[in-house]
């Protein structure tokens, strides 16, 4: 598959040993794309789909806390075997390092990593392979729209006005670099207090209205629930530890709408 962007054309590499490549960006940090990302990774196994989670964040791995993964990967030498936890295998550079160490690493270090998780990583019959993008529009972002062939991109944000300036960001690059954009999804969108009121503590709409501006879907609401961000501290993710709490039913829908679309 060829991408042209701005003249020059870009040969497009599948992931090898999976059907499918699904990123979730935002292009701005503190949304929660990286709980999104390990929730809707569990929400498609739990439908029955063999799943993969790249966690392709260099400079702020999530993935060793919220699947709390100590080990380092194997390697036969050519490629490195993936970390295989609550059935879904697992990337990241944080595997690869101490928890507290900085990357302190320039453009191209970055660019040479990924690739090595794109094609060096020994990913095994997988349905889909999730990839937790970094914050920003830099390096991690091109190298994939550019070089790796992606099936598509999920929006992650927060619906107030400063998230929101980075994610229009965000939907332009995808465009102009020939990415699908699934849909947008709004995280926190609100909180459900105990005289049964919604708080919208970060604004309101703001997300289904960047779609509706964008022309792209709107797939949904997360509400805020502190059992989320619980259970992902103790590494054993919502969708995972508790599936029939109301926050895993709304990752299971979603979950279905994309089987939906790459059956």
């Amino acid at each position: 598959m060829n991408n042209k962007t701005g003249g020059k054309t870009f040969e497009k590499n599948p992931i090898q040993g999976t059907k499918y490549t699904i990123a979730i960006s935002s292009a701005k940090g503190g949304v929660g794309k990286s709980t999104f990302a390990t929730n809707i990774a569990l929400a498609l196994k739990k439908i029955g789909c063999k799943v993969g989670l790249l966690d392709a964040d260099v400079y702020g791995p999530s993935l060793p806390k919220l699947f709390s993964i100590n080990g380092k990967p194997e390697s036969d030498g050519k490629t490195l075997i993936p970390i295989n936890k609550y059935d879904i295998q697992c990337m990241s550079i944080g595997f690869l390092t101490e928890e507290q160490t900085p990357m302190i690493w320039r453009g191209p270090m970055v660019t040479s990593a990924i690739k090595t998780f794109a094609q060096k990583v020994a990913w095994k019959n997988l349905d889909f392979i999730i990839v937790d993008m970094p914050p920003g529009t830099g390096d991690t972002q091109l190298t994939f729209s550019q070089e790796i062939k992606m099936d598509g991109v999920i929006i992650v944000s927060t619906p107030q006005e400063l998230a929101l300036q980075d994610v229009k960001r965000g939907i332009k690059m995808f465009d102009k670099l020939g990415v699908k954009i699934i849909g947008l999804i709004d995280n926190m969108s609100h909180f459900l207090g105990d005289d049964g009121k919604k708080y919208s503590i970060f604004g309101k709409d703001g997300v289904e209205r960047t779609a509706k501006e964008f022309n792209k879907d709107f797939l949904g609401e997360i509400p805020i629930n502190p059992e989320v961000g619980k259970q992902g501290d103790l590494g054993m993710p919502i969708v995972e530890s508790n599936p029939d709490h109301e926050i895993s039913k709304i990752y299971l829908n979603f979950a279905k709408k994309i089987k939906s679309l790459y059956p």
